[in-house]
């Protein structure tokens, strides 16, 4: 179970919600950055299985601050479109969760972060940034476009980016373009994308009828977790 857990970034309260391994030992700590929606029921799911199956401390990050909800789709995207406008403002908000994490006495200092769809654009964004102490990223059905220039050896993060072939939020050019990014930068990066899946598919409250392109794909969201399982296993060991 979920525990509220606040942090701060330059000034403003964010309201997290962090999930603890059983026992008392130091573990690594990962970060969860959510979709459009905010911290709710999806993030802490998530926290929650990666705290009590993989054994990692977990805090399910507050992107937008103060506990921030958008109150429908129309507004969310008006603040991501905020937010995405001001990359060094989203990084900065991304790296203060990480801070607060590493900060935990249960965190032995090694980080990684995931996030679903905004989410997945924020992690992208901290490893084109060479975040200090960040060393795996996963997005899962995330933004992959980007303005950010990268310099070749600049994302210094093991990175898997878990997509859905048929996402329209992030087709095949978008994809073709993202992955000639990370070859010229130069990046470890493993993509998967899944022949068949939209976007949301770890999401199971999304089921396509407030939109056919966000629905939740069982076998997908099954393998995407065991994908990210495995890639913590290789960077933390």
């Amino acid at each position: 179970m979920t525990t509220p857990f606040r942090y701060d970034d330059a000034g403003t309260a964010c309201h997290g919600d962090l999930a603890l391994p059983a026992g008392d030992g130091r573990v690594p700590g990962i970060a969860l950055f959510p979709d459009i929606s905010g911290v709710g029921d999806h993030t802490r799911k998530w926290a929650d299985r990666i705290a009590g199956e993989l054994g990692y401390v977990a805090l399910a990050a507050d992107t937008y601050g103060e506990g921030r909800k958008p109150a429908d789709f129309g507004e969310g995207l008006a603040w991501i479109e905020e937010w995405r406008s001001d990359t060094p403002r989203l990084v900065r908000r991304a790296r203060a969760a990480l801070d607060a994490l590493a900060g935990h006495p249960r965190c032995d200092g090694r980080l990684a972060a995931i996030g679903f769809c905004f989410g997945g654009a924020v992690i992208l964004e901290l490893a084109r940034a060479g975040t200090p102490g960040m060393v795996a990223g996963v997005s899962f059905h995330g933004a992959l476009q980007t303005t950010t220039k990268v310099a070749p050896g600049a994302i210094t993060a093991k990175l898997l980016v878990c997509h859905g072939a048929e996402d329209p939020m992030a087709d095949y050019g978008v994809l073709g373009a993202f992955l000639g990014e990370m070859r010229e930068a130069g990046a470890d990066c493993q993509t998967i994308a899944y022949t068949g899946v939209v976007h949301s598919f770890t999401n199971e409250a999304q089921d396509g009828s407030f939109n056919p392109a966000l629905k939740f794909n069982a076998a997908a969201n099954r393998r995407s977790w065991r994908a990210m399982a495995a890639h913590f296993e290789e960077v933390f060991g």
